[in-house]
């Protein structure tokens, strides 16, 4: 069910127990050859595809698509909530619904940004309702919720980067008139200096193009199997969210 699409007294009789889905991506710089809305119109396929095949089982609500790209900002168009507005966004988005009485509030993410300050949101959530044992509060990537190289030997990454191989197969198969030339793009490699230690960074740190991973390897057909990929992940996700038995530290296995 897409909240947009109801109204407030069909809202209401809902159940409470129902997951409800926050969509949370980004508007940021990805390379010089997709678009800046890439990750909001990649989760926003992905939860389309979930809603086709649960749609009495979740509510949905539309996607949030401002995220935290502070480190993406030297790139123009890039559109970026700074860390801690965007921890009190998702904050009183939550606190919207529980006050509507919802308890089961599941987080689904389509930019790597907002990871760090998304579960933080969630555990500062879990704190102000300590009191509580029936809440279900959850943040999740959707490219987490799945490992696409189990099912594929082509694939040469192993890992989400940025207007990667991954990214640009799926705007290829989703939009490919927004995609531009990849043909003489670079591959930028993954990985962070000074590891384990996680260094402090901005996106021009790590590359100059501004995408990471090598995009020449995408296909559309291989963005297709990896939203099918993601869908199925995301859904088994969702259904161990509903299954849950209102208390249990420990999800259920489905």
């Amino acid at each position: 069910m897409l909240l947009q699409e109801m109204t407030w007294p069909d809202v209401g009789k809902l159940s409470r127990d129902l997951p409800v889905v926050v969509p949370v991506a980004a508007l940021e710089q990805h390379g010089g050859h997709l678009p800046v809305f890439t990750d909001s119109m990649l989760l926003g396929e992905v939860i389309r595809r979930v809603e086709e095949k649960m749609s009495t089982q979740v509510l949905i609500t539309p996607l949030m698509w401002l995220g935290n790209s502070h480190h993406h900002i030297d790139f123009q168009g890039t559109l970026s909530a700074s860390p801690r507005v965007y921890l009190d966004l998702l904050n009183d988005l939550a606190e919207n619904l529980l006050t509507h009485g919802f308890r089961r509030l599941v987080f689904i993410n389509g930019h790597g940004g907002n990871t760090t300050p998304g579960k933080q949101a969630v555990f500062e959530m879990r704190q102000r309702h300590r009191e509580r044992k029936d809440l279900l509060l959850l943040f999740a990537t959707y490219w987490d919720s799945a490992n696409p190289n189990a099912g594929r030997s082509d694939l040469v990454q192993s890992q989400m980067g940025h207007a990667c191989e991954w990214e640009t197969s799926m705007i290829m198969r989703l939009a490919p008139h927004l995609v531009k030339d990849i043909t003489k793009l670079e591959n930028v490699p993954f990985g962070f200096a000074f590891e384990p230690a996680y260094r402090g960074w901005i996106t021009k740190d790590r590359t100059v193009p501004g995408h990471i991973g090598d995009p020449k390897q995408a296909s559309a057909e291989k963005g297709e199997y990896l939203f099918q990929t993601f869908t199925a992940g995301v859904m088994k996700f969702l259904e161990q969210a509903k299954a849950w038995d209102g208390h249990s530290w420990d999800m259920p296995t489905t």
